[in-house]
């Protein structure tokens, strides 16, 4: 009889923790998207590819050819596999078809720690990092040069056609676009062309109006309610909610992700004029009962003229990504956020697009709250701790009357003093409770806690950068990332206790 592979591994290697995971896993969400009696080959078991995308995910090894090559090469995965190999691509496949079942994995380990007694939620430190996209700064276009590149497409596709069908269609463009009607007359035109070019005429009509209507509840700002650029900068946020839900994949065409730019730009200017007459609106038919305050409705309001072109810069090779500050450099990418506890076990990861951290606090106490609630585990959160970023008086007030105690200083670590215009009695009362001996010591925990995680993932794992394009996608790596970090205190607990 030939050797067994499972003998050339000790037992206490990293690969039998995670099978006997995925062993312990309800997987039948990823078995549901196959067609029973489907013509073709029968699919790998998603068990073995779960298992396969753990360790590999575990042991820094994420992209697909890297996986196929360990198939090949690596006697930890040949056990995995039982000496299969897939290609890589079958496995880049499986991910981009079971994005939110991956995504899902997270739940998975989080329970699997929590019946080890693991989960603990005494003190949770909340912070984010930020991830590289898979996208270049390079790439950030604003819309007149957005436009330029898809009239420059499509009027090489003709050039193209007509060497090939005849003569050429005679469209000037130049002349078109001197005037406003006429670059958006050249826009259409490109866009229903490089279309047809491609047999999705379907795709180059206007988006539906309906589908990006976006409603301004006052209630729901996470900023001051006052203020044309506050109703604007809410616009954008319910409008960027409304994405997310839509879960849009981006395309892999660099022709529709033009066309894609282009559409987000143009969604942006309206969802910005609807924002400035709901403003608007709302000053003119404001209650009488703020008459008199600094910020109160009511009365003459500045007018506020629209672009007549769409404004700002989007990425056109990953339009979800945004650019962000990082350790003093800017980079092209997500803000990835984490809730840990104070054994270090990641409880909730999400990723956000704004670059500051200053409304994240309740979502992600929210999320971390249903993500707990989803493993079964009742118990109340007690302190939550943040850094300086995370300040936002509204948000720290709700969970204060909730009856959780919070600890984020009003002033950043690197600033001399405090803030300008931070002296009231609430900044004051924060000071001085993380002035006191308790609150030093539950402060403190904020950076032996979650700043080595981002450390472990980011740096020894080399998990700095999204292999795959989107929010979703992204969002989708990021919680199999912290999974795998569980996966891995999973691992040292079970060896500690059999040792």
């Amino acid at each position: 009889m030939p050797p067994s592979l499972q003998e050339w591994l000790p037992e206490d290697h990293l690969v039998w923790t995670v099978l006997g995971a995925v062993e312990q896993m309800d997987l039948s969400r990823f078995t549901e998207s196959y067609r029973l009696g489907g013509v073709g080959r029968s699919p790998l078991d998603p068990a073995l590819m779960v298992a396969l995308l753990l360790y590999c995910y575990a042991r820094g090894n994420r992209s697909s050819r890297g996986i196929e090559r360990a198939c090949r090469e690596d006697v930890a995965v040949k056990v995995i596999t039982g000496m299969r190999c897939p290609d890589h691509s079958t496995i880049a496949e499986f991910r981009r078809r079971h994005e939110a079942e991956i995504a899902g994995l997270f739940d998975d380990v989080l329970g699997l720690c929590r019946e080890a007694g693991l989960v603990s939620v005494g003190v949770i430190a909340i912070d984010g990092t930020k991830v590289k996209a898979n996208a270049s700064m390079d790439a950030n276009r604003g819309y007149r040069q957005i436009v330029r590149e898809i009239l420059r497409e499509a009027d090489e596709t003709d050039r193209a056609e007509d060497e090939l069908y005849g003569d050429a269609r005679g469209d000037e463009l130049p002349e078109q676009l001197r005037t406003a009607e006429g670059r958006k007359q050249a826009l259409a035109d490109a866009k229903r062309r490089l279309a047809e070019h491609k047999g999705q005429a379907a795709q180059a009509e206007q988006p539906d109006e309906k589908s990006l209507e976006v409603e301004l509840d006052r209630e729901r700002f996470m900023t001051y309610n006052g203020g044309r650029r506050n109703w604007t900068r809410e616009g954008r946020r319910e409008l960027e909610e409304l994405r997310e839900r839509q879960g849009i994949p981006i395309a892999r065409d660099r022709d529709e992700r033009l066309l894609d730019a282009a559409g987000r730009l143009e969604q942006n200017l309206r969802v910005d004029v609807a924002a400035n007459l709901a403003y608007d609106a709302w000053r003119r038919d404001g209650s009488t009962v703020y008459r008199g305050s600094r910020r109160s409705p009511g009365g003459p309001t500045n007018s506020w003229e629209p672009p007549e072109l769409p404004d700002g810069r989007i990425n056109t090779t990953d339009p979800d990504s945004r650019m962000m500050r990082s350790r003093g450099t800017t980079i092209q990418g997500y803000n990835a956020q984490a809730a840990v506890t104070g054994q270090q076990l990641i409880v909730a990861a999400e990723i956000t697009l704004e670059p500051g951290d200053f409304t994240h606090l309740e979502p992600m106490v929210d999320a971390t709250r249903q993500q707990l609630t989803r493993v079964g585990i009742t118990e109340p959160l007690e302190v939550i701790v943040a850094d300086a970023g995370y300040w936002h008086t509204r948000q720290l007030h709700r969970l204060a009357d909730a009856g959780l105690e919070v600890l984020v200083p009003p002033d950043g670590g690197a600033r001399q003093g405090t803030r300008p215009g931070w002296n009231s009695e609430r900044y004051q009362q924060m000071r001085d409770k993380l002035a006191t001996d308790r609150g030093k010591q539950l402060y403190r925990q904020r950076t032996t806690t979650i700043e080595p995680v981002f450390g472990q993932i980011k740096f020894n794992r080399q998990i700095d950068r999204f292999l795959r394009r989107g929010r979703s996608a992204a969002r989708s790596e990021w919680r199999l990332a912290a999974a795998t970090h569980n996966l891995l205190k999973l691992h040292s607990h079970w060896i500690a206790n059999t040792a």
